[in-house]
């Protein structure tokens, strides 16, 4: 029998955007996207050349070990001290509060570009524990807001800013997927944003974010491969590990977000960067002295050199590198320095898998670490779908995929609703 009540009608379709409304993307999604991966890889060649001169070159010549605990405390302290100057006395400050920073920011104005990205090589160069993709992010999104709207200021400018952050994780992990994710969980918290289906919202970004993991892809072959011994089959006990291990790592990866805005605001007393940075520094060069030279840098290499020993580590050692890493991303957070968490986080997770594995040996190494970084990621990003990529691809194997998916519901359990490791402009936790 019909009915007039008008909220049991079926929702109206989704208008379908034509070809030739989609086709005028193309042009600037391509070029945003090879834009974004040469400016990354233009930083990432910088830091790595500035950090062989640092911690290899420089050492040499003085006669003293490259990775010693003297040179890991006075390299760090001094890259505090410098990286300080560039906030203090760059125009445009760097940008905003790094602590109150995610991959989803406003676009700055370009004057703060240059020293955002100087701050973020010194930062990357100096073994602070800290990733690239938030500068680069953002200083992507400041020049594609600022290009494009002086092309076609008809354009909304939210669009070139999309366009920036998917060229940029597409670069960042050497494929499309990624931001394809990222921006489809972005499109459901803001779902009034665009018109049309969400494959007609996400075709420019997507555009994007092809172009700028071929032009890194292409130019340096970047891999994430683990080289973790494949799970031919998984059992019942294969899925209760995974499970286990994935909300136990959410629960070690909260301890940094619930540390943020106490040791956030310990800094913060300081009132003055060339205070905090150094500070800053050197506290994290006493952690690097402590965890040794794999708890250094961003972690994507360190992870790699840790997982080329699995059974060779303690539990002990696996243990206090996940704590001094932990503990390091925290104080790098909080302090000031220019950075992303993602790539940290990672190795944190990583280093907890092999924790995990190490106590209960009978637990597949793939399975441990790609849970451990799933829960960690979960924790310290809040990013659902980015950190089932992530974990996946660690793993590079098909049969984790479902394990992965079941293990995040009690891990996304445990971590909805806590302190995110971003703050507010009050310096307190988001949530």
């Amino acid at each position: 029998m019909a009915t007039d009540n008008p909220s049991s009608a079926p929702p109206p379709p989704v208008p379908r955007t034509p070809a030739r409304a989609l086709l005028p993307q193309v042009l600037p999604a391509l070029v945003i996207g090879v834009g974004a991966s040469l400016l990354f890889l233009a930083i990432e060649w910088l830091s790595e050349e500035l950090k062989d001169v640092l911690w290899d070159s420089l050492p040499d010549a003085l006669g003293i070990g490259g990775f010693s605990s003297l040179w890991t405390i006075v390299m760090l302290t001094a890259t505090g001290i410098v990286v300080g100057l560039v906030i203090w006395k760059v125009p445009g400050h760097a940008g905003g509060d790094p602590a109150e920073g995610g991959l989803d920011s406003a676009p700055v104005a370009p004057m703060v570009v240059p020293g955002l990205l100087i701050a973020g090589t010194l930062t990357l160069a100096g073994g602070v524990s800290l990733g690239p993709e938030n500068p680069i992010i953002v200083a992507n999104g400041a020049l594609a807001y600022w290009l494009g709207r002086k092309a076609a200021p008809s354009v909304p400018g939210a669009f070139w800013v999309a366009l920036a952050a998917a060229g940029t994780v597409g670069a960042l992990f050497g494929t499309p997927v990624a931001a394809a994710l990222v921006i489809s969980e972005a499109l459901v918290h803001k779902p009034g944003e665009g018109h049309g289906s969400l494959w007609d919202r996400l075709f420019a970004p997507l555009m994007a974010a092809g172009a700028g993991a071929m032009t890194t892809t292409l130019l340096a072959h970047p891999s994430f491969d683990l080289s973790l011994p494949p799970l031919p089959e998984p059992g019942w006990s294969d899925l209760l590990a995974s499970m286990v291990v994935a909300t136990a790592a959410a629960v070690f990866g909260l301890l940094c977000c619930y540390g943020l805005p106490y040791v956030h605001r310990a800094f913060r007393r300081l009132k003055h960067p060339m205070l905090m940075l150094p500070a800053g520094g050197l506290v994290l060069g006493l952690l690097g002295a402590l965890g040794g030279s794999l708890t250094l840098f961003k972690g994507l290499e360190q992870m790699k050199e840790l997982t080329a020993n699995i059974g060779g580590w303690s539990s002990g050692e696996l243990a206090k590198m996940a704590v001094v890493k932990l503990a390091a991303l925290l104080v790098a957070a909080s302090c000031g320095f220019v950075g992303g968490r993602i790539f940290p986080a990672v190795f944190i997770g990583c280093a907890f898998g092999m924790l995990a594995q190490a106590l209960v040996p009978e637990i597949h190494p793939a399975v441990a670490v790609s849970s451990g970084v799933l829960g960690v990621l979960l924790a310290t990003t809040r990013q659902g779908w980015l950190s089932l990529f992530v974990a996946a691809v660690l793993a590079s194997s098909p049969t984790m995929l479902s394990l992965l998916c079941l293990a995040s519901l009690p891990a996304w359990l445990v971590v909805t609703g806590r302190p995110q490791l971003e703050l507010d402009e009050s310096g307190n936790a988001l949530h």
